[in-house]
């Protein structure tokens, strides 16, 4: 069971359902399920019960979650609640994503799952609250922090740029914030390495690709790689505000799920490459 089944991460478990044909994959939306509703969730596990529930759905819209409280506190908080007590109850293995935004930013080594967490916003509070919720109701979930999350799928950095690249003679990007993107077709397929491992290890896990950049060094691999002659202008935070503080440093070290899982983890150029050809093939953007 995927819940978020429209979202950037939903839909690149969509692509890898045929290499997995032994797998029933059950995708539902938010109008299909309304996760905050704790009679909703139960009447569907009850109907359904999945072997793996991995929960995708998320409020991310960062910034007007600073004026939108109740509603990110809802999806990011309360139904991450309902959705562990629920695989509690039958049994189900569950698979949550949260983020990098659980920390202030202020570190300058990569952050481990045992760092001190002290969110700055209102919605990496709000995911750092459904962390806790999702282990009070559930001693067995695995949660996973990802970062500068892109796909050929829905809103994100990537696409952004490609369409503000083909606009624009010009474009500034913020240099003074430093982090690792990660490719949701890479974050899905280390999901999927985990369920088929047969290895069920319980606990907070880091994934995103390798290497430490800025906003401005991806946006300028963006166009290195799609061949823009857009020019960019590196910024400083204070020069683009926004009204959600965004962390200065948000690295994550993938270690921990690299060795516990064998994962491997990929470089982030590589990856971007990867997605940037097929949304090229698709013509997506």
């Amino acid at each position: 069971m995927v819940t978020g089944a429209n979202g950037q991460l939903g839909n690149e478990f969509k692509q890898l359902t045929s290499a997995y044909p032994f797998y029933k994959f059950i995708f539902v939306t938010r109008d299909e399920l309304n996760i905050t509703n704790i009679d909703s969730v139960n009447n569907f596990f009850h109907s359904s019960p999945p072997s793996f529930c991995i929960n995708c759905a998320a409020y991310t819209a960062v910034d007007k979650a600073e004026t939108e409280i109740e509603e990110a506190y809802n999806v990011n908080s309360k139904a991450t609640g309902i959705l562990a007590a629920a695989c509690k109850e039958y049994n189900t293995r569950f698979v949550h994503i949260s983020t990098d935004y659980v920390f202030d930013g202020t570190a300058t080594t990569p952050y481990k799952e045992d760092s001190p967490t002290n969110p700055v916003s209102v919605y990496g509070k709000s995911k750092l609250d459904g962390e806790q919720k999702a282990f009070a109701a559930n001693p067995d979930p695995v949660i996973i922090r990802t970062a500068w999350v892109y796909s050929q799928f829905g809103k994100n950095f990537v696409k952004t740029m490609l369409r503000l690249m083909k606009d624009k003679p010009e474009i500034g990007v913020v240099n003074d914030q430093l982090g690792s993107p990660t490719y949701a077709a890479d974050l899905a397929e280390a999901v999927m390495a985990i369920i088929v491992s047969g290895n069920w290890v319980a606990g907070i896990y880091h994934f995103s690709n390798q290497g430490i950049i800025s906003w401005f060094d991806f946006a300028s691999a963006i166009k290195e790689l799609s061949k823009s002659d857009c020019k960019i202008n590196p910024l400083t935070s204070s020069q683009y505000p926004t009204p959600a503080k965004r962390p200065a440093y948000s690295v994550l070290d993938s270690s921990k799920i690299s060795e516990t899982f064998t994962i491997p983890l990929r470089g982030w150029k590589d990856s971007l490459e990867q997605c940037l050809n097929r949304i090229k093939e698709q013509a997506v953007v």
